[in-house]
């Protein structure tokens, strides 16, 4: 079913200097150095369920469209939190999906898919009503095979190095166990403190507390809390960290005094904040922690400007992270100025940007980290990631940012059997966009050769530190 010129132009002088530069990168070991696949599967290396539970019930993509033609998420398994029914049997749900696959043309979603239907569980005919059940038997008796576990896949992906996503507080208990069992697969931590910083989080009185068992301090004051989150920083890094990741409604960053940010902390330890006291704090939360980033060396990545749940309806009852996150207008450059004025030109910082608003690629981002030598800007970020989008960020980032300047591809992704799907297509788009520079006489044949593999892999490692600056890709 995959064609093997997938996404490439349809001029035949590209097309073939694409295939070329494809074929150069096609089998490079995969470098995952973002995302939000769960540790637990690697530590405890169990068979995964069942198609259902391993493609549906979890992706935010595939329900999002499904609830979008009038599904009902409870048809689809997505477990309630307010305690309403859903369905439990894996079939049915799968039958749902099949059913309605034909909404995810044109799609990632449908790319992905169908790479991985075929080069991962082998299947070969399309998912629709009439194949949905023995598509399904299909994949439950490979999902049964040991070369289907967790750490083989991870293995048969050739994945050289896989970031997970994790709160301030996790213990990292899975990644402590793997470690522990002495396979060799590279999974690390990522330290994650949204809840941790931000006082307007409704958990965020209870964060604050788990803080202080895991760090073995009571946190009673701004300078203790300070402490507690360098500790944890400390431990990430003491178990394999490289970055930190950063969700913010705004990029806005403003130093306070130690004074006001004190102040505003003991506002929020009695519950006594306001919207003016949330909004300061964060702004004040991500100054300290590009201050940390100088100190110990972890890449700070900023991931800014989603409106979270804005469907409350579906938040209310099944939680965050479930398809109901829209993009915002964001502003950089004013808004990031007190940060790379006071640390954006410091040798050890580094700064990866992430947006969901296209408009900043050519008009602020590219010229930030065209100058910047701290600033990296993220590839093209969830709603983005895709064909189009990724074509979208190197025209607009690539003639004053350059490619050096980026930080090459990561999947993103709690879908842990899409991963090879998402870099193939990554892996083709920059192919096809460095085959049309040749084409125009914008680069020699030989430097396009040498950039496609620092796009696959190389920029990624030396972004994120996960190789020294000298090593190749």
């Amino acid at each position: 079913m995959l064609n093997p010129d997938r996404y490439f132009d349809s001029d035949p002088v590209v097309r073939g200097i694409a295939r070329g530069l494809y074929e150069q990168v096609a089998n490079l070991p995969l470098v995952c150095p973002h995302g939000h696949v769960d540790p637990r599967l690697f530590a405890a290396n169990a068979p995964f369920p069942n198609p259902a539970e391993l493609i549906v019930i979890p992706d935010h993509y595939v329900f999002r469209m499904l609830y979008s033609q009038g599904i009902p998420m409870e048809r689809l398994g997505v477990p309630s939190i307010d305690g309403t029914p859903v369905e439990a049997d894996p079939r049915k749900i799968w039958r749902t999906f099949a059913s309605n696959f034909h909404l995810f043309r044109g799609t990632p979603s449908g790319c992905w898919l169908k790479h991985e239907f075929e080069s991962v569980f082998g299947i070969t005919e399309n998912l629709s009503a009439a194949s949905a059940d023995r598509i399904f038997d299909q994949i439950s008796e490979r999902l049964a095979r040991p070369e289907f576990l967790p750490r083989a896949m991870y293995e048969r992906f050739k994945i050289e190095v896989l970031c997970t996503t994790d709160a301030a507080t996790d213990t990292l208990k899975h990644h402590q166990a793997i470690r522990d069992s002495g396979w060799k697969g590279r999974v690390l931590p990522t330290f994650r403190p949204d809840l941790a910083v931000d006082i307007s989080k409704p958990g965020w009185r209870m964060e604050i507390e788990k803080l202080g068992e895991v760090t073995g301090r009571e946190i009673t004051s701004y300078p203790r809390y300070l402490q507690a989150l360098e500790q944890r920083r400390a431990f990430f890094k003491s178990m394999g960290a490289t970055a930190t990741d950063h969700a913010a409604l705004t990029p806005y960053t403003n130093e306070l005094t130690l004074e006001d940010a004190s102040a505003i902390f003991e506002r929020a330890l009695k519950g006594e904040w306001t919207c003016q006291d949330g909004a300061m704090f964060t702004a004040h939360m991500l100054m300290e922690m590009a201050r940390m980033s100088v100190e110990d060396g972890l890449v700070m990545q900023l991931h800014p400007g989603c409106y979270r749940s804005h469907n409350e309806l579906v938040a209310e009852r099944f939680g965050p992270d479930k398809g109901g996150d829209i993009p915002l207008a964001t502003e950089y450059t004013r808004n990031l100025a007190p940060l790379l004025n006071k640390y954006g030109n410091h040798p050890n910082f580094r700064l990866v940007l992430f947006t969901l608003d296209e408009t900043t690629y050519s008009r602020e981002l590219a010229p930030l980290a065209g100058h910047y030598p701290a600033v990296t800007i993220g590839p093209a970020w969830w709603f983005h990631d895709s064909l189009q989008g990724m074509m979208r960020y190197r025209e607009r980032v690539t003639e004053t940012a350059g490619f050096y300047n980026t930080a090459g591809f990561n999947d993103d992704t709690r879908a842990f059997p899409s991963i090879p799907a998402r870099h193939d297509l990554s892996r083709r788009l920059d192919s096809n966009f460095l085959a049309r520079l040749v084409a125009t006489h914008v680069l020699e044949l030989d430097e396009a050769q040498g950039l496609i593999p620092e796009l696959a892999a190389g920029l990624a490692k030396r972004t994120y530190r996960l190789t020294s600056p000298d090593s190749a890709a």
